[in-house]
């Protein structure tokens, strides 16, 4: 698969821009104080769906647009920001809109999602079991399956990227949590359009190892889900397509525990007072672990997303030492 290029990314910006502006990027005083180093946080939790992923389905939906191809329906599955995003752009260009979500998933999520006028469907035990059961209904309705990766979906994704990048150019290392694999490969696409020197370093919960296993064995590798913080990274089967891309430019891979993402919460809550969802603080959690290496160097983090419901975050803020 072509990375999306710099002309890709300007005009994928622009699509973007018409629903909100960039988002902020900061220096922390607290968090950089923590790290021994300055940290910058590139604030996805600041869209309009609370997450990076509305890029991505702002920039699908324009293409398909654009080569006169909308559907009268989609469908697709998600664990929540993907649906949110998908519901956002399906909404905007008058299209129905179905997601499948697994039992047991966020409640808050859903029921964002189900404001933009989705039709929730819940199938399943995991991400991967939902996705099978879109993918039948897809087929049955004759309805368009939007996959969780794919190039329509980067060149939007990737705006975010371009964006820190920019507005950062001394940004040294920076960390980038792994769901499916579209956030790591939008910062690999804006690192490589830019030309930016940035190294950067992947994140995987150590409950959800198929992108380490599948890296590590270049081939993809099912591995058993048992996160229950990190929904937003909680993949049982890695997508071939973002391990080819993943492979060559991630530095390397740091693996995040659910007790390591619930202190990166409580961290993020206190020294900034934004809320984020496991996925959101998994990059803060992986900077502390080799913070002993960062001094000096200028650290990005991306704070994916702040959609955590309140019973789960009252819990994790409750449980600080």
């Amino acid at each position: 698969m072509t990375l999306p290029t710099r002309t890709d990314i300007e005009a994928a910006a622009e699509v973007v821009y018409r629903e909100f502006p960039p988002t902020p990027q900061y220096r922390w005083a607290l968090l950089s104080q923590r790290l021994g180093t300055d940290c910058w946080v590139k604030h996805e939790n600041h869209t309009p769906v609370g997450a990076f992923k509305i890029r991505g389905g702002l920039t699908y939906f324009d293409q398909l647009r654009r080569r006169g191809e909308l559907p009268r329906e989609v469908i697709s599955a998600t664990r929540g920001n993907h649906g949110q995003s998908i519901g956002w752009a399906a909404r905007a260009h008058g299209v129905r809109c179905t997601i499948v979500v697994p039992h047991g998933n966020s409640v808050e999520k859903n029921a964002a999602m189900r404001a933009l006028g989705v039709q929730l469907i819940e199938h399943g035990s995991d991400f991967q079991e939902s996705r099978e059961h879109a993918m039948q209904l897809a087929a049955e309705r004759g309805a368009h399956m939007v996959p969780s990766f794919h190039p329509d979906l980067l060149r939007g994704v990737s705006t975010y990227w371009w964006e820190f990048l920019r507005a950062v150019p001394d940004l040294a290392v920076a960390y980038v949590p792994i769901g499916q694999g579209s956030g790591a490969c939008a910062a690999i696409a804006a690192k490589t359009a830019l030309n930016h020197p940035v190294r950067l370093v992947g994140v995987i919960s150590a409950h959800a190892t198929t992108y380490a296993d599948s890296l590590a064995a270049g081939r993809v590798v099912e591995a058993l889900v048992s996160t229950e913080l990190a929904d937003g990274m909680a993949c049982r089967v890695a997508d071939a397509a973002a391990l080819a891309i993943l492979g060559p430019h991630l530095h390397h891979l740091v693996p995040v525990s659910d007790a390591d993402v619930a202190q990166a919460m409580r961290w993020l809550f206190a020294d900034t007072h934004n809320v984020a969802e496991g996925a959101g603080a998994a990059a803060l959690a992986a900077a502390w672990q080799e913070r002993d290496q960062l001094a000096g160097r200028p650290v990005g983090i991306a704070l994916t997303g702040g959609n955590v419901d309140s019973a789960v975050l009252a819990r994790v803020l409750g449980a600080a030492a």
